[in-house]
């Protein structure tokens, strides 16, 4: 019997990026996920899109690895979740240390940021970590 192939479940989807962004309670939450909105647009080049009821996405890419897995995910993305803003990136890209060394308040798991508000962080740490990461990814799968 052959094993199920796997779906992803986060994936992009027609919700409304606006509408998203909108439905969120705290007003300072809301500013800063537009503020984060508009910086990975001009990292990317790309518009939002909502990946599944939760992550707003930037751009594309497929990957496959060595196990066969494969799929496709954003290239940047947040989301802002209870006790965070969430800021997806690619782990182990060039820098990465230096930039959190300087970034300001905030915790790492291996490719998520957690900040719990933009005026936490150097806005200008952060793009050049976000501007790495998209270019990392490009560089993985291209």
């Amino acid at each position: 019997m052959a094993a199920a192939k796997y779906e992803a479940k986060t994936k992009p989807t027609k919700a409304s990026v606006a509408q998203y962004i909108a439905a969120i309670e705290d007003p300072i939450r809301r500013q800063d996920c537009r503020a984060l909105s508009k910086l990975m647009t001009a990292v990317t080049g790309k518009k939002a899109v909502m990946w599944g009821p939760g992550i707003v996405g930037f751009d594309t890419y497929h990957y496959k690895y060595d196990s066969g897995h494969e799929g496709d995910a954003c290239v940047l993305g947040f989301a802002s979740r209870k006790a965070d803003l969430t800021i997806y990136l690619v782990p182990g890209f060039t820098g990465v240390e230096a930039h959190l060394a300087k970034l300001g308040k905030h915790r790492m798991s291996k490719a998520c940021l957690y900040v719990k508000r933009l005026s936490d962080i150097d806005l200008g740490v952060l793009e050049k970590m976000l501007k790495a990461s998209a270019a990392e990814v490009k560089r993985r799968y291209p």
